[in-house]
């Protein structure tokens, strides 16, 4: 599980680089603004869940066989394909309906804090 969750951060963190590197030089001119924004929170929210995939991932190699550690790292991974990906399409296409999938990732994401929390209660003293 550790391995797994680590080595997704690290791939999602360089998607994030990327796809902020990307928005920043070849997307500037190609977008208005309000799709430009758009973008930009996909790629700040992607960037932040690759962070808290990694710690997941680094938390889970002491605690391998904590699930609140295991559902959290799936959740986070649930998020970034949801509410990052659906900001991504959106601000390519511009199909408005896609905003309305964003927030099914969002409430991966809180989960995923939620259980992420959960699990400090449970391991540490």
């Amino acid at each position: 599980m550790a391995q797994f969750f680590i080595a997704s951060a690290a791939i999602s963190g360089a998607l994030a680089v990327a796809f902020g590197a990307f928005g920043a030089h070849a997307l500037k001119n190609r977008l208005d603004t309000y799709a430009l924004g758009v973008y930009e929170t996909a790629v700040q929210y992607h960037f932040y869940h690759s962070l808290a995939l990694l710690a997941v991932g680094i938390l889970a190699l002491n605690y391998p066989h904590v699930n609140l550690l295991r559902n959290s790292g799936w959740l986070f991974l649930l998020g970034l394909v949801v509410f990052s990906g659906s900001l991504y399409l959106l601000s390519f296409s511009g199909l408005r309906w896609l905003g309305a999938i964003t927030p099914l990732g969002g409430l991966a994401f809180i989960a995923g804090w939620g259980c992420l929390a959960a699990a400090s209660w449970k391991l540490l003293p």
